[in-house]
């Protein structure tokens, strides 16, 4: 196993970085902010870390104070990874990280569920939400995710939303492409890629209360 590298350094940036700037680490954080996953749901949406990587950057992590290991009771029987109370409170160093970084995003083939439910968090604007007061159900790749806005809030969190205002099921890719490319969600309807039940106009105010910043001047 490689020597984790450190920069010895008395800045708070930079013991930040000797805890969660190896390769892959804050991925693994962002994959575990919206609960426990075991290994294998790790890999699936960490798909380009080798096995090995990952499970050393676990290894840091969980010794880091990070996250923790904890195994499922009967009949799952299973080993999860999950955020300490600590390593929860990355998610708004993650935020700000992905709305900096996205004064420059590059062209990208698709984005993985967790990222594109994060991204909602992350670029959520309060004033362009005030009046709204909707909910909805979010079914992407088949996972299923409750939204709230309301009064300048926005929640989501995986699970069921009976009797929710609208339910959308497509892929997240396609959802990333309506809420920040403009992408018409008839489109979509007319060809198959989304299903819309519901009151559309739940959708769209989630779509209104979304906006990336402002691109880096060419």
């Amino acid at each position: 196993m490689a020597a984790r590298r450190d920069y010895f350094d008395g800045c708070g940036a930079a013991h930040a970085l000797d805890l969660v700037g190896e390769r892959w680490a804050l991925l693994v954080v962002r994959e575990l902010v919206l609960g426990p996953k075991r290994f294998t749901d790790l890999r699936t949406g960490l798909p380009h870390a080798s096995p090995n990587v990952l499970s050393q950057r676990l290894r840091e992590l969980e010794e880091a104070g990070v996250l923790r290991r904890r195994r499922l009771p009967p009949p799952a029987a299973s080993a999860v990874y999950e955020l300490t109370e600590w390593g929860q409170e990355l998610e708004p160093v993650l935020q700000s990280l992905g709305r900096w970084a996205a004064r420059s995003l590059p062209e990208s083939d698709g984005i993985k569920v967790d990222s594109f439910i994060l991204s909602l968090r992350t670029m959520f604007v309060p004033e362009r939400a005030a009046d709204a007061d909707v909910t909805l159900q979010l079914v992407l790749d088949d996972q299923p995710f409750r939204v709230h806005l309301s009064r300048r809030a926005l929640e989501i969190e995986r699970g069921e939303l009976p009797g929710a205002d609208a339910t959308v099921r497509c892929s997240p890719t396609l959802l990333a492409g309506i809420v920040y490319q403009g992408l018409s969600v008839a489109d979509a309807q007319a060809d198959g890629s989304l299903v819309l039940t519901g009151d559309p106009a739940a959708l769209d105010a989630l779509v209104d209360s979304v906006a990336l910043p402002e691109p880096l001047p060419a």
